[in-house]
């Protein structure tokens, strides 16, 4: 899939991701139906080679008279699992939980680097595994579509998701318990004397990390950030069945009426796994990484510490025990089952009363001549079961080509890569940039995500859709709508480049006259003390709200715990580097612009909806935009395009451009670890650039489209005014109220 699986702009906000990936599943009922019925045929002209599913699973039934079951085929009662209602159930909920742990690592990005000292542009990469992994497979999932068994293949996927998942809290177990202050001994419990300003002559009792490193502390780094690529990798491979062989089941043996209504439920509950995903996060990042192996005497940190790294493999967890448990049940559905034979009683009431002649006409068996039905079998997608897969490489680049030849299809799908590729950096990096911009914890800023971002995108779907049927828009229309929406958003995207806060002051860092940064800024009143140039214990002088990397930084020599009502606050005293020697506070100080973290949100998810709006015009335009015989073969390949152009690199793009605003990085054994300041002007300023460039590049594909829409309808209408008078009054005899069928989306 994905959605996430992402599934699936959104991301959209990791939803919106959602969505787009699975896009191409959601050409309605019909396609699947056609594409399910070219399976089932042999060479064209030969006829059918086997029996339909329909006609197997109701071969029982209706060759016996009274239209009873026959012996062979009813000894015994239905299983239970023979009921397509149980499967949509099953289905979402499988989904559901796909989609949240394949969410889950975005929401725990800063928490990871942290534990594993990355950059942002390997831990974009880390989730661009995940894309890999779908990617390199999804093709086969069309290739043997039904002729493996179904629910079985959904299982052993689902199965494939949860030793994902498993895997990927395999570096929490095999590595050393986290140790916040890396300049402590190992053989010594961890405190803030660590960091305290000694004498000179105590440097050497100093036990410093980079002292640590050895071949052997570099390889068990490489094998822990192994680890974690292949186990994002198989969580790809795993969720290749899962959402197309669902879907697909669920078209084969449910009524035809009621074919539309379930996927529309199953797509309702996927929606809220990323969702679910961040709240999973804001639960688990308020626990400590260590949980299940605490050190004696507890420890001195705080969740509102930059220090401070919470339980993010507990996520992991008990999102993998979902995936397994929703899995059980696909290995008691049979490979086929009866097709459903009865309507929902209030989805018939509900089309008695909105049903037109129109929707008969529509629902009726239409007349093929012999020569439209012989056209039919012109696709790809057609001869694609006689092919074999040497032929099927050497026919699809032509095909591809041609494909490509169309202007509206090849601008609306550059124009969703340009979205997808908003939503991919958004959903990854989002809630690091919040943390980091405005100074909060990582729980506080999934809850945010959780709570404000993924109904805005959810929203903003369902409206587009709605707009689309109510207003019966054509291309023309769809079109518009696509760069009305598109415009708005890129509106609502300028203030964001002003709502953000201002760089902590930094004792050596931002306070410095040289270019390269140094550890101190009062070389002077550090002479006497033997300060480590990795640590990291930060304090902050309330008086002037300038912050230094450690109290041996700003000079102090001494503690003082002072009990509260609920906790206990750390100061520092005889502080030589701070004015008049007044004690630092533990910890980082504090932002003052916390509280416009939710004006920045909303803006973002109000954005977020308005891109969501072309989701569905957009998917009508592919649709309208290739010939009818090659429809599933263009949303194939708009897939295709998703995932390579948008979904797999955009989360290195984005990260590499948040680690340009590094100014302070962290060092282990001599490499460049994770950040631990940035200039959050930068920040600001890049990230919400390269979304700010992104939806540019989006508005312009629309308007592109927009303009050659209106040119052919420009020319259809002369070429109908210059049409025969024949013609013309016949046109008029049939009713001046009746619009073009093609016309309508």
């Amino acid at each position: 899939m994905h959605l996430d699986p992402r599934h699936l702009p959104t991301w959209i906000l990791g939803a919106c991701s959602v969505h787009t990936k699975s896009v191409f599943l959601t050409s309605g009922p019909g396609t699947w139906e056609h594409f399910r019925t070219t399976l089932s045929k042999g060479p064209a002209g030969e006829g059918p080679q086997v029996p339909d599913k329909e006609t197997k699973a109701t071969m029982g039934t209706e060759n016996t008279p009274g239209g009873k079951a026959s012996p062979d085929s009813q000894d015994v009662r239905p299983s239970v699992f023979h009921n397509i209602k149980l499967f949509v159930l099953c289905h979402s909920l499988l989904q559901l939980a796909q989609l949240m742990i394949s969410g889950y690592l975005k929401s725990s990005i800063s928490t990871v680097e942290k534990r594993f000292g990355l950059s942002s542009q390997t831990s974009g990469l880390l989730v661009s595994f995940n894309e890999v992994g779908n990617t390199a497979l999804i093709v086969f999932v069309s290739y043997f579509g039904s002729r493996v068994h179904r629910p079985r293949m959904i299982g052993y996927g689902a199965i494939l998701v949860a030793l994902a998942g498993l895997l990927m809290t395999l570096p929490h177990f095999i590595s050393e318990p986290y140790r916040y202050d890396n300049t402590s001994p190992e053989d010594m419990p961890q405190d803030f004397k660590a960091s305290l300003c000694l004498p000179t002559t105590s440097a050497p009792a100093r036990t410093h990390s980079n002292g640590n490193c050895s071949s052997y502390t570099e390889t068990r780094h490489l094998s822990v950030v192994g680890i974690m690529f292949v186990a994002q990798t198989l969580l790809g491979v795993g969720g290749v069945p899962i959402q197309p062989f669902g879907i697909s089941y669920i078209d084969d043996f449910a009524h035809n009426s009621n074919s539309p209504l379930y996927l529309g439920i199953l797509f309702a509950v996927t929606m809220m796994g990323p969702g679910l995903a961040f709240g999973l996060g804001s639960l688990m990042l308020r626990l400590y990484v260590d949980i299940n192996q605490m050190p004696e005497g507890g420890i001195s940190l705080t969740i509102k510490d930059p220090r401070w790294v919470g339980a993010w493999w507990l996520g992991f967890l008990i999102a993998a025990g979902s995936v397994a448990l929703a899995a059980i049940p696909y290995f008691f559905f049979p490979k086929e089952m009866p097709k459903e034979k009865h309507e929902l009683q209030f989805r018939r009431k509900v089309l008695a009363v909105t049903d037109s002649p129109a929707r008969k006409d529509k629902d009726s068996p239409s007349k093929q001549s012999p020569g439209e039905s012989t056209k039919k079998q012109d696709g790809l997608v057609q001869i694609a079961p006689n092919l074999t897969v040497i032929q099927f490489i050497k026919v699809f680049p032509r095909v591809l080509l041609q494909t490509l030849r169309h202007p509206i299809f090849l601008l609306v799908v550059l124009s969703q890569v340009c979205l997808s590729s908003m939503a991919a950096g958004m959903a990854t990096f989002l809630p690091k940039f919040l943390e980091r911009q405005f100074s909060i914890t990582a729980s506080y800023a999934n809850l945010l995500i959780g709570c404000l971002s993924f109904p805005s995108v959810i929203v903003g779907i369902v409206v587009g859709g709605v707009l689309v049927k109510r207003l019966h828009l054509g291309p023309v229309g769809c079109g518009a709508l696509c760069l009305l929406g598109m415009l708005l958003c890129l509106f609502f995207s300028l203030p964001l480049f002003f709502i953000g806060c201002p760089s902590h002051q930094i004792a050596g860092i931002t306070h410095q006259t040289s270019a390269q940064p140094r550890p101190e800024l009062f070389p002077s009143c550090m002479e006497v003390c033997s300060c480590p140039s990795d640590g990291f214990n930060p304090v902050c002088d309330p008086s002037t709200h300038v912050e230094y990397i450690t109290p041996c930084h700003a000079g102090c020599s001494s503690q003082v715990v002072q009990d509260a009502l609920d906790k206990s606050q750390v100061f520092y005293t005889n502080c030589s580097c701070v004015a008049e020697g007044n004690p630092v506070m533990a910890g980082s100080c504090d932002s003052t612009c916390s509280h416009l973290v939710v004006p920045f949100l909303l803006l973002v998810s109000l954005g977020s909806a308005l891109a969501c709006l072309t989701h569905t015009p957009s998917f009508m335009l592919i649709l309208r935009g290739v010939k009818k015989e090659d429809k599933t073969l263009a949303v194939g390949i708009q897939f295709m395009f998703l995932r390579i152009l948008a979904w797999m690199p955009s989360p290195v793009i984005h990260g590499s451009a948040i680690d340009t605003t590094c100014v302070h990085w962290a060092l282990s054994c001599g490499r460049r670890a994770v950040c631990r300041y940035y200039n959050n002007d930068l920040l600001r300023n890049r990230f919400i650039g390269l979304q700010f460039f992104f939806k540019t590049g989006s508005v312009i594909c629309f308007a592109l489209v927009l303009a050659i829409l209106r040119q052919q309808d420009k020319e259809a209408r002369t070429k109908e005014s210059r049409s025969s008078p024949a013609v013309a009054q016949q046109l008029l005899v049939s009713g001046p109220g009746k619009k073009p069928e093609d016309s309508r989306v």
